[in-house]
């Protein structure tokens, strides 16, 4: 059936958690009471990437873009968007200092290029012949009978496509090795096991466009002659989940998964393995683990799995965001794809653009946009109007990028020169009220808690770390403490097992580089110039910038704040916890923090 209007309401799990569901019922009830079924369609969909506005419900044509849609807007939508074409004027979303307009033309996505992301917030994920409408499975037919498997080895090698996961490695050449490999049966995993803090990429993929995996995975098992796939997917992604349980029954049921499939003769077929959420069970060889039924715990490479993986056998290993691509390379060719990004790093990269920024989401761009691009066009700057002070790229493994380095492109070996890497794609943005040992010490807790605990340098080293910094932001540091973090860092990086710990020190060693003079001050003036550090800052009030207002005194959660209205305050430092309570409430600059 033909509608002339589309009404797509954003139902990722951060929409979803913000009552989009109940948009959805909303808006089909009233439909239905208006007697338009016949005209309007309402779709769910999947993440639309400008996650800071959501619950996003888009209608076309037109393509009008509301943001921050609550259940009780849907009836005014109903009467007077879809009923009489007058668009809801306060709904619709207007970046600051211009006039709302299509969803097209708004910062937000004018720099993005979405590959990835093609299908995510246009088709409804739980409807294979959305997906198929936009050409889904039309790679996997171009594998199955137009192409060898050196054919599509051959495309993959032109694409420069290169591991979304982590290292970057050439995935073409990943297939390859398992291709030739002499042993049977074969495997492809599709991991999913998505674990850094802030990021949500393959979860938000997988949920706006399960299929697309799927048709990867069957590809890759055409290519190297595997017949059977695992997604290892974290059991605290249930949306995702669902939608792939659906997404394999109705491929299954399309013959499009399983036995002779399209009457190629080929067979393959997909099932589910669920993680506890382990996070070195991203690493490869532990991950095989866990779908065997063993801890979750790394072993020495080689050999590697493209060789000798799961249960002995030759096993692709591609994360969710590098198989996505492989239907769209099939399709439009390996140098298509190859000339979009820089000279090493082809295509297109998703980031979890988050922290302090005011458009924080998910977004894809070009491999060598810059971080000022990302940040303060797509991101539409800081917070509050702050001052930006660092970005964190590749998560609890990646470094910290300063103020300085804000034109340096995004790409892998661009970022490796800072100390970074890509990692699977967190970008979490910091103001100048953010410290930056107090968020390497985080990083560290994190790893700690994190590592399998086999081999002695991740589990002592990281542990040794942490301590270290704990004792820097508590006023106990000295300056013998950074010659051991250096020391600790390369004895971890050269001798830990697995990529956990080789890389748990990189935000330590990138901050040191290009934060230095913040670890002297908090060491040597005992001081935390961000006051994040509570045993480093004292709060005090200013007698001559007091006016007795007594906000300052009501927001105080120990009540240690004291005097009479209209008059200066004080503060006993005796009692104050040091919340910062006081100084976010002050509007007059009356709060010391020092």
């Amino acid at each position: 059936m033909a509608y002339s209007q589309y009404v797509l309401v954003c139902a990722g799990t951060a929409c979803e958690s913000c009552r989009s569901a109940e948009i959805v019922r909303r808006l089909q009830a009233g439909v239905r009471a208006r007697g338009l079924e016949g005209s309007v369609q309402v779709v769910r969909t999947g993440c639309f990437g400008f996650c800071a506005q959501g619950p996003v419900v888009k209608v076309l044509p037109g393509d009008h873009f509301y943001a921050q849609v609550k259940p009780e807007d849907a009836e005014e939508i109903v009467e007077e968007h879809l009923a009489k074409g007058r668009p809801v004027q306060r709904l619709l979303y207007r970046a600051p200092g211009r006039a709302a307009g299509a969803a097209a033309e708004l910062p937000f996505y004018q720099k993005q290029f979405r590959i990835v992301l093609r299908n995510c917030g246009v088709i409804d994920p739980e409807n294979i012949r959305e997906y198929i409408a936009r050409e889904g499975y039309a790679g996997l037919e171009r594998a199955l009978f137009e192409m060898t498997p050196d054919d599509v080895i051959e495309e993959l090698r032109k694409s420069g496509l290169r591991g979304r996961g982590g290292a970057g490695y050439p995935t073409w050449k990943k297939w390859v090795f398992s291709k030739e490999a002499p042993a049977n049966p074969k495997y492809i995993i599709c991991n999913a096991d998505e674990g850094d803090p802030g990021a949500y990429m393959d979860r938000s993929t997988l949920e706006g466009d399960p299929h697309s995996i799927l048709e990867a995975m069957a590809i890759a098992g055409r290519t190297v002659g595997a017949q059977q796939g695992y997604i290892y997917i974290r059991a605290e992604y249930p949306l995702a989940i669902r939608r792939l349980e659906i997404a394999i029954r109705q491929a299954r049921e399309a013959g499009l998964l399983g036995r002779d499939i399209l009457g190629s003769g080929f067979d393959f077929d997909v099932e589910l393995r669920l993680g506890a959420g382990a996070f070195v069970c991203g690493e490869e060889t532990a991950l095989i683990a866990s779908i065997e039924g063993r801890r979750g715990m790394p072993v020495p490479r080689p050999p590697y799995p493209a060789v000798r993986g799961l249960w002995g056998k030759p096993t692709v290993i591609n994360n969710v965001e590098t198989l996505a691509n492989i239907p769209v390379i099939l399709l439009k060719g390996g140098d298509w794809f190859g000339s979009i990004g820089t000279p090493t790093s082809k295509g297109t990269k998703v980031f979890a653009l988050t922290g302090k920024v005011n458009n924080s989401g998910l977004i894809e761009v070009p491999m060598g946009t810059t971080l000022r691009e990302i940040i303060f066009d797509i991101g539409g700057g800081i917070k509050g109007g702050r001052r930006f002070k660092a970005a964190q790229t590749g998560g609890p493994s990646g470094g910290v990028i300063p103020e300085a380095y804000l034109d340096t492109p995004i790409d892998y070996e661009s970022l490796a020169e800072l100390g970074s890497i890509m990692g699977s794609g967190g970008l979490i943005v910091m103001d100048e009220d953010d410290c930056i040992v107090d968020v390497n010490k985080f990083y560290l807790e994190f790893t700690v808690d994190e590592s399998c605990g086999k081999c002695a340098p991740c589990r002592i080293g990281g542990r040794t770390m942490y301590n270290l910094l704990t004792k820097i932001t508590e006023g106990r540091g000295s300056v013998a403490d950074i010659e051991q973090l250096h020391a600790v860092a390369h004895a971890m990086q050269k001798a830990s097992l697995c990529g956990l710990g080789q890389t748990a020190p990189n935000p330590v060693l990138s901050s040191l580089r290009h934060f230095g003079e913040e670890y002297r001050i908090h060491i040597k003036d005992r001081r935390c110039p961000s006051g994040r550090c509570k045993a480093l800052v004292t709060y005090s009030i200013l007698p001559d910038k007091c006016i007795g207002c007594t906000l300052c005194a009501r927001r105080c959660p120990v009540n240690c704040i004291s005097g009479e209205r209209r008059k200066a305050h004080v503060i006993d430092a005796t009692r104050c916890i040091k919340c910062g309570e006081c100084y976010e409430a002050c509007k007059f600059g009356a709060v010391l923090r020092a």
